[in-house]
């Protein structure tokens, strides 16, 4: 029987978008709206949960869930396995594009940039920063590759701990970081009856240039 969702619908109305409420620098809204996500959102909710969108050699997207673990100037910081299915898609075509959405604020933040990888340090620093069962898992697992079967994978999270007995558990050089550049960035404000506001940020000769887009 097929699955009509055609009457499932909700009508935003907690917030507006005003173009003179919002900052010029995009990065400065956009830690105000990540902070104000921490603030509100409820558990299990991850306020730095967003997707990271990849395309691969065939120009397939390809899109997953991770969390958002640093902001800066520079940009937006994320970690993982660069032999991954990710982490080759990454090297064969760095641009790629980050969606945040959180609910309970009727907002949505899409942006897109190039990304490069994480100065070693700054991978080590993170990866020391992490518990070690998650730091076994960074070693043990060939994140992406087929699997026999559960219990392989945990044979070889098994033959992992028995390796680092007595030993600090390092960061492996085939897991790191990374940082999306941003070129742009649109910030969504739900409103009422799909008259949504989105307010659009593109960098264009070193400053960043904002327009107001239709719904």
């Amino acid at each position: 029987m097929p699955l009509s969702l055609a009457q499932l619908r909700r009508n935003y109305t907690l917030h507006g978008l005003q173009d003179d409420a919002a900052p010029e620098d995009p990065l400065a809204m956009f830690r105000q709206w990540l902070q104000q996500a921490r603030d509100t959102e409820c558990a299990p909710v991850e306020a730095n949960s967003m997707v990271l969108a990849t395309v691969d050699s065939d120009g397939r997207p390809h899109c997953r869930v991770l969390l958002l673990k640093g902001l800066s100037d520079e940009g937006f910081t994320f970690f993982g396995n660069y032999q991954s299915d990710k982490g080759q898609q990454l090297a064969a075509n760095p641009h790629a594009a980050m969606t945040f959405f959180w609910p309970g604020l009727e907002r949505q933040v899409r942006i897109e940039g190039q990304v490069s990888r994480l100065d070693p340090q700054l991978s080590d620093a993170y990866f020391d920063s992490r518990p070690v069962a998650s730091r076994l898992g960074a070693w043990a697992s060939p994140q992406s590759r087929p699997l026999a079967s559960r219990a392989a994978l945990e044979s070889m999270l098994a033959h992992t701990i028995k390796r680092f007995v007595g030993h600090s558990v390092s960061r492996p050089e085939h897991w790191g970081g990374y940082c999306l550049h941003p070129d742009r960035l649109e910030f969504w404000q739900g409103r009422a009856d799909r008259l949504h506001d989105r307010l659009d940020y593109r960098l264009r000769d070193g400053a960043w240039q904002r327009t107001r887009l239709a719904p």
